[in-house]
């Protein structure tokens, strides 16, 4: 039987399974397992349960169709604490290790989230939203049809975000809940967000991550403190001079390790891997000599809800695991605290979460490659065997073909390595022209990777050839090529995925040089706007999410004023700076049959970026058309609504069908 091409439509048949966890002896896995649901137009998390010892087929642990997600172990493995929405809001849960019900431990008028065990057990730390005024237990009030509305009233620059809305004067608080009784404890509270990290091996102390400076508008730091639970007295643990996370106290107590940066190249610096020795006071940088960002930068769009754990410690609290994002994949380092780093899983692929068996020296990672939407592997540390341990999506790949990438390195103009993958057409044919579609990433400070990208099969199903590549402003490639980008946005940049186009011409002969499409989300669909209105070498171009003038995205994005000025380097004392890097001051030089998709709620990206584009080339006589996506914020792509996920994909499809 002839296998099938792939449809925007079969995102219902995939599944992403994410978050994997050890239990505490090793002999059990759990994990996250989201699907699409079809009647529901929404998604459904699960989680699942992997006897390692007896090899196993995963078994469903929990049911139903919403969120269950961030499984945590108790220290002795007997209970199992995750969060779940079942009743409306997120809530903390705890599930025996032996089966039964789940038991509620949280029942907060804002939600609970982020679980993390006391380690006797007896208690859980979570985060919970709270306004100054606000007391933790008091109960929601019942939704009114009718409610009043209010006015919103802004003080404060950051006062909307994409993904959270207006800012409804809540800060990140931190709660300890006692398992037996559920009584709980508000301590970490303020006038500011205080981020859970862990708990210190003895209890008596958590530490958090927060930014108190007074003026949040102009502060975009993060430091490391120590909270005294008894007391409640707060140490400050890092310089109060960069942007700092992912804290874990090693087994002994003796460690802390973290992963951060001093913002040396602002939002576009290298995160690094740091030692606090408690005894000492002294600070290690493990990674000072490896020009490589700690941590998954990779841009994809498939997995849901993603947990990368940012460090884990071995049991001797001598040595620790980390990824890093290096050359188009995501490498997991070995390190130790004399100063030894090496890869201990190299292969070109994605591994977007992993944990650690600490007794037996054995990881299951969580693994995506560019026809592999992503499975959990066994990985042996000390003899580098691996075993698949889930197939969720194995019974869907085997009726469908997919592409598969070949990796390309190259020359920019200027001598700049430069690396990507083209992908043939699904049902590639030897001798047969095809059109090939030029895909731009977004951030800038991202990574085009050896992982699956759903809209790229979806177009090489439909025919057509992909290009993808890594341009300067791309993490994976060192501090310097990541920098590049800033102050020259339209510079080299486009230089380079010119270049990698004029490449792939030379190089490829089935591809149709007449039939050239380019599309590209937020920073790549400021890219996609700036090419169509700098050369007509191409013939139908799709922007999505995307900037089209740095003057008024200064003030409407969420992020617009610092990102403007980190970016472009310019504010508004300098409007010509500002506009000549601007895709709308190049309208008029645009030739190319344009779709604009755009979301009606991305703060991000406002629409206003598409409506002004859309105008200034619709009063030119320019061909264009503008699809609006309601209820949707910059995340359509990856997270939102699954019919309009749907209607994205059929839309850039439709519209390079129609051009190409």
């Amino acid at each position: 039987m002839e296998k099938r091409l792939i449809k925007p439509e079969d995102l219902f048949e995939l599944k992403s399974v994410t978050d994997p966890q050890y239990s505490p002896d090793g002999k059990k896995c759990v994990f996250v397992l989201t699907e699409m649901l079809e009647g529901k137009n929404d998604y459904a998390s699960n989680l699942y349960i992997i006897d390692i010892e007896n090899s196993g087929e995963p078994k469903q642990w929990t049911y139903g169709e919403n969120r269950n997600q961030s499984p945590r172990w108790s220290p002795d493995g007997t209970e199992l604490a995750f969060v779940s929405n079942r009743n409306g809001k997120n809530q903390i849960f705890v599930l025996d290790a032996a089966g039964g019900e789940a038991k509620q431990v949280t029942d907060f008028k804002n939600g609970a989230s982020d679980p993390v065990w006391s380690p006797d057990g007896k208690k859980i730390a979570c985060s919970v939203s709270l306004k100054p005024d606000e007391d933790l237990f008091e109960k929601a009030e019942e939704k009114k049809d009718d409610k009043k509305l209010e006015p919103f009233v802004a003080i404060e620059m950051k006062y909307k975000s994409d993904a959270a809305g207006f800012w409804d004067g809540k800060y990140k608080q931190i709660v300890i809940v006692s398992v037996i009784d559920g009584e709980a404890e508000l301590v970490a509270k303020g006038e500011m967000d205080s981020h859970l990290q862990c708990w210190a091996p003895d209890g008596k102390s958590l530490v958090l991550s927060a930014d108190e400076s007074p003026e949040r508008d102009f502060s975009f730091k993060s430091d490391l403190w120590i909270l005294d639970i008894q007391s409640g007295v707060k140490t400050k643990l890092t310089n109060g001079k960069g942007y700092f996370g992912d804290a874990v106290f090693s087994p002994d107590g003796k460690h802390i390790g973290y992963t951060g940066h001093e913002r040396e190249f602002e939002n576009a610096t290298l995160s690094q891997l740091y030692i606090l020795s408690l005894e000492t006071g002294h600070v290690q940088c493990l990674t000072e000599n490896m020009d490589i960002l700690v941590g998954d930068a990779v841009a994809a769009d498939f997995q849901q809800g993603a947990h990368s754990p940012g460090l884990i410690w071995g049991e001797d609290s001598e040595s620790l695991y980390f990824l890093a994002t290096d050359q188009g994949s995501t490498v997991l380092y070995f390190a130790t605290l004399n100063g030894e780093v090496y890869p201990t899983l190299l292969n070109q692929q994605h591994v977007y979460g992993y944990t650690l068996d600490r007794k037996n020296q054995r990881m299951i990672a969580a693994i995506s490659n560019p026809v592999l939407p992503g499975e959990l592997f066994q990985l042996e540390a000390t003899t580098g065997e691996i075993k698949q341990l889930t197939s969720v999506n194995e019974k869907f790949l085997a009726s469908i073909t997919l592409a598969q990438p070949e990796q390309i390195s190259f020359e920019a103009s200027d001598g700049t390595p430069l690396h990507g993958w083209i992908m043939k057409p699904a049902r590639y044919e030897v001798g047969k022209k095809y059109p090939l579609i030029l895909e731009v990433h977004g951030g800038p400070h991202a990574m085009y990777a050896n992982s699956y990208f759903n809209e790229f099969q979806v177009l090489a199903a439909a025919g057509y050839g992909v290009l993808y590549i890594n341009p300067r402003g791309s993490h994976g490639y060192g501090q310097q090529f990541v920098n590049a980008v800033r102050g020259d946005y339209g510079g080299g940049d486009y230089q380079d995925v010119m270049d990698a186009v004029d490449y792939a011409l030379q190089n490829y002969d089935f591809i149709d040089k007449n039939r050239l499409g380019v599309t590209g989300g937020s920073y790549g669909g400021f890219m996609t706007n700036w090419i169509v209105g700098h050369t007509d070498k191409f013939k139908a171009a799709v922007t999505q999410r995307s900037i089209s003038n740095w003057i008024s995205f200064y003030g409407v994005s969420d992020i617009g004023y610092y990102f403007t000025e980190w970016q472009i380097k310019a504010d508004l004392s300098d409007l010509e700076t500002l506009w000549k890097h601007s895709p709308l001051a190049y309208v008029d030089q645009i030739t190319t049959p344009l779709l604009i998709l755009h979301s009606e709620k991305d703060y991000r990206c406002p629409i206003e970026q598409a409506e002004q584009l859309f105008i200034a080339l619709k009063r030119q006589g320019k061909e264009t058309k503008f699809i609006r996506f309601p209820e949707s914020n910059h995340e359509l792509s990856r997270s939102g609504k699954p019919n309009l996920r749907l209607s994205r994909l059929a839309a850039i499809v439709d519209w390079f069908d129609l051009h190409l």
